[in-house]
This record gives C-alpha cells, structure tokens and sequence, in this order.
C-alpha cells in the first residue's frame, strides 16, 4: 500500500504501520512463532499502544494482529523456567503478569475503535490480550481460543478474571473447563464478531471493520469513558478510574 507508513519496530517483536486511518500492530517475533509474552514484547507492545495514543485521531482505529500460526500463546513459561530456581521463576512469572496489566491498561484507555484479528492460537494471556479488544475477529479455518490455567494448575490473575467475566458471558465452560474453542463456536457463544477463511481473510476483514468505525470519527475522551462503563470491574482492576465529561449537546 502506497499509504502505509512504518511507526514502530520494537526489537524484532512487533511492528505498527498506519495504513491509511488505520493503525495496526503486528505481532512478529522472529525468534518464537507463538508470540509469547516475555518482557521485550510486553514492553514493545506498550510503546506501541503508547505511540498510538499520542497520534490518534477521531478518525482512527487500531487493529492488532500477528504472524503465522499463533496469535499469542500466552506468558513465556520458558524463560520463566530458565530462571535459577523455582522462586526466581515465580518471580519472573510475577513480573510478566505485571508487565501485560499496563498494556491491557493501555488498550482500554485508547480513545478510538480497537479490532483483534485473531489469526492464529490465542491461549491463556494472548487470550485476554485478544479480548481485550472493542471488537474480535477470528481464524476460521485454524486456531482456537483457550484458557489452559484449570489443565496447568494455576490460578488467575485478578485482571484474567475480571476479563474473562466481562467480555465472556460462557467464562465458566471456557475458564473453569479449559475449553477449546474454535471461531465458529466463539461466534455461537457471543465471543468473537466474525470468522473468516483464512488469517489474510481475518486481517482483511479487520481493516474494513476498523476503516468503517475510523469513519464514524466519533469523540475520543467520550469513546473512552463509554467503554469504561461497560467494563467497570476490568478497569477497576486495571487502575482506570471513571471521568466525568460535560455532555456538549
């Protein structure tokens, strides 16, 4: 496209672009297909949500997407466990799970549209991360949605399951049952907008969804409080406290 511009490249983990009234970032990961989560992606991912919020527009929208098969495979458990020992992998465990609050804080205080195209697996945090979107598309033909923490053994944290109660209204057949649930399902059960063919299918139909909601160009400071309102147990966990605005009717 001969209206895309690069934004951000961060450390070979993600990359935005503008396309057009777009903006859209990209998991790329070069080292790990799966887009796990470890402290370089989290901290680019934040830069990235942060580059977006300074240049936003009312004619803006984000859509968020990735590479090959994985959308995002959730924390990255391996260098958690290449830690020294078990305590220094909880640890580290700890400071991934504090470093992905500030990028979901990010997303929720975003003053315009936000689309997930769901590209690939979404598992556990890549799967909050998807949800934590206004609007998710889906792979149809390959991927699932799932939240392994009741196969693992391992409990939520506070921001997972506020999440998962908010944007999901079947949270217990997904969390509770470790659930995989594939885009059709997802579309039935009232997770996801859409599913599509393929991942170029599913990135397509999220820059036609995110170029139509740009269009609208509707007042940032209020898209934002409105989404507030409607998840308010999420961003209470996440630190986003309510604003009044003077209405300007």
């Amino acid at each position: 496209m001969s209206d895309t511009e690069l934004l951000y490249s961060g450390r070979m983990e993600c990359t935005l672009e503008k396309r057009g009234s777009v903006f859209v970032l990209t998991l790329t990961s070069e080292s790990d297909e799966q887009h796990r989560l470890n402290p370089t992606l989290l901290s680019s991912l934040l830069a990235a949500l942060t580059q977006v919020h300074s240049q936003a527009t009312a004619a803006s929208a984000l859509v968020t997407t990735a590479q090959g098969r994985f959308f995002c495979n959730g924390f990255d458990f391996r260098w958690a466990r290449a830690a020294a020992d078990p305590q220094a992998a909880r640890i580290r465990l700890r400071a991934m799970s504090n470093s992905l609050r500030p990028v979901l804080a990010a997303l929720f205080s975003l003053p315009i549209p936000t689309v997930a195209a769901v590209s690939g697996h979404a598992a556990a945090a890549g799967a909050v991360l998807a949800l934590a979107h206004d609007h998710v598309l889906m792979r149809g033909d390959r991927g699932v949605l799932y939240m392994p923490e009741v196969d693992l053994g391992i409990t939520l944290p506070d921001y997972f399951a506020a999440v998962m109660r908010e944007k999901v209204a079947a949270a217990r057949d997904v969390v509770l049952a470790g659930r995989k649930v594939k885009a059709e399902e997802a579309v039935e059960m009232g997770i996801v907008r859409s599913a599509h063919d393929s991942a170029e299918g599913t990135v397509e139909a999220a820059m036609r969804l995110g170029e139509e909601l740009a269009r609208r160009k509707w007042v940032g400071e209020a898209y934002v409080e409105i989404r507030k309102s409607l998840f308010p147990e999420v961003c209470d966990v996440l630190g986003l406290a309510p604003k009044s605005i003077v209405s300007k009717i």
